[in-house]
């Protein structure tokens, strides 16, 4: 089973929606959106980029106990992209390190 979009409406009478594992975890909170529609839209717009979304790690390198913190920044991690079939050869999102202090 996939994760779960749910619709609702907040406190403020706002359209918002959230994506729920499938163990009932949030995992994704949404902006507030104005009406119905452009919250729907929203939840398009994430099928649509999250597959296929470049990850930027903006995480401060933490050396291992014991290692001497690193002077060089770190190369960026590249991993292969996932196509929506999720076939074996299929490519998966790229990862890259953002070291800018």
């Amino acid at each position: 089973m996939t994760g779960t979009f749910e619709l609702f409406a907040d406190e403020n009478m706002s359209f918002r929606f959230r994506l729920k594992a499938k163990d009932g975890t949030v995992m994704a909170l949404s902006r507030s959106f104005p009406d119905k529609p452009a919250a729907v839209a929203g939840i398009t717009a994430v099928r649509e980029y999250a597959g296929m979304g470049l990850i930027t790690d903006l995480c401060p390198e933490i050396p291992a106990h014991g290692s001497p913190p690193r002077s060089d920044p770190a190369p960026p991690i590249m991993t292969p992209r996932y196509q929506a079939d999720h076939s074996a050869d299929a490519p998966g999102p790229a990862v890259h390190r953002n070291n800018a202090a």
